[in-house]
């Protein structure tokens, strides 16, 4: 997996230079976003899944074993989704993460132009659940997820989970 961090500062907009303002604090420490890209493969699964799990620990991210768990089985189901259905036209993927103070941000995105839905379970098949449970483990973390086109023609599907800091006793 090739990693384009960002840094530890969240990412401004193109031209725009993020200062706090005075008597406010600045970002806290394990603010930022990061990307990794990996080819459209069954071995990026696991390693998307891995990157993620560690780049939270590196960062210091406060966050509970209940969210991480639920952010990578996130991760799971939507680079598996972009190798399955995407792989052919979109040979590379990418993985982003963005965690702010209140939240965290993953996002995957292919050249694939197909716009998935999350399609209610079928009990006779087996698979072609990924996006119901992406859906459904955003909705009880209280978060938000939606699929986006890209300006090259693909598309870029994200879950946005809050960040519950844990308290350190």
């Amino acid at each position: 997996m090739e990693n384009h961090g960002r840094g530890s500062g969240p990412r401004p907009a193109a031209g725009e230079v993020e200062e706090p303002a005075p008597g406010l604090p600045g970002p806290l420490p394990y603010e930022g976003v990061w990307r990794f890209t990996a080819p459209a493969v069954d071995a990026s699964v696991p390693q998307a899944r891995h990157a993620v799990r560690d780049l939270l620990l590196r960062q210091g991210v406060p966050v509970s074993d209940e969210l991480v768990q639920g952010l990578l089985l996130i991760v799971s189901e939507l680079v598996t989704n972009a190798v399955r259905h995407a792989a052919l036209l979109s040979p590379m993927l990418a993985v982003e993460i963005a965690v702010g103070a209140e939240w965290l941000r993953v996002s995957v995105e292919d050249d694939h132009p197909y716009r998935p839905t999350a399609l209610e379970a079928d009990h006779g098949q087996t698979g072609g659940r990924g996006l119901l449970l992406v859906r459904e483990i955003t909705r009880e973390a209280g978060g938000v997820c939606d699929v986006e086109h890209t300006a090259n023609g693909g598309k870029v599907i994200w879950a946005a989970l809050p960040l519950v800091p844990v308290r350190v006793p």
